[in-house]
């Protein structure tokens, strides 16, 4: 009996260097008003140090970066101070997170497996320049480069998605039963994906 099986890229970064990176090229620009930004992450770097989960950055500004810091919140940057989450720590084990934010109420919320944050009220009125490049595995302190091994990105990520706007908590809570896809603006199945450094694509049955 033939059974049906489905596939999804991963990226598994081996170890930690200044020169392994993942670019994303998005399918619009990033001129964000709100966004959802999803990934499903894995990493045994508990506790040690900080760790970039996701940066995009145009030519002066981070204007949204992810982060693991080193007390084990979770926090994302639009140009600024952060916004944190203190949640349970990440680990070995996968897990599937989704940052929101919407700049007409300033309400951000994370989603860990589908269970919801509190509210917090960051960078209301901000938007998200265009122009920029998106980058996983490292955070580039100018354009493209001024990388720093000690921040970089240990483990495994994969379905990262980003829509330009913020998905019901019904959405979020019913993609964690399947894998996370169709981000209008960054769609894993579909997205151009440019491997730098020692960075491993592998194909995982799902």
């Amino acid at each position: 009996m033939c059974m049906w099986t489905l596939a999804i890229r991963s990226l598994v970064f081996p170890s930690a260097t200044s020169t392994s990176y993942v670019e994303m090229i998005p399918q619009k620009p990033l001129s964000l008003k709100a966004f959802t930004l999803c990934m499903r992450v894995a990493t045994e770097l508990s506790g040690e140090r900080e760790i970039i989960l996701f940066a995009y950055r145009t030519q002066d500004f981070d204007e949204l970066n992810v982060w693991r810091e080193l007390d084990g919140r979770l926090s994302f940057y639009l140009s600024g101070d952060p916004v944190f989450f203190q949640v349970p720590g990440l680990g070995a084990l996968q897990t599937r997170l989704c940052f929101t934010w919407d700049s007409s109420s300033g309400a951000a919320a994370l989603f860990i497996d589908g269970r919801k944050s509190l509210i917090k009220i960051y960078r209301k009125g901000h938007t998200i320049r265009a122009g920029g490049r998106v980058l996983l595995g490292q955070d580039p302190d100018n354009y493209l480069g001024g990388f720093d091994a000690k921040q970089s990105f240990v483990g495994e990520i994969s379905e990262v998605n980003l829509w330009d706007y913020v998905l019901s908590d019904t959405a979020v809570q019913d993609m964690m039963a399947v894998k996370i896809t169709g981000g209008n603006v960054l769609d894993w199945e579909t997205v151009e994906l440019i491997l730098n450094g020692a960075v491993v694509q592998i194909n995982v049955n799902l």
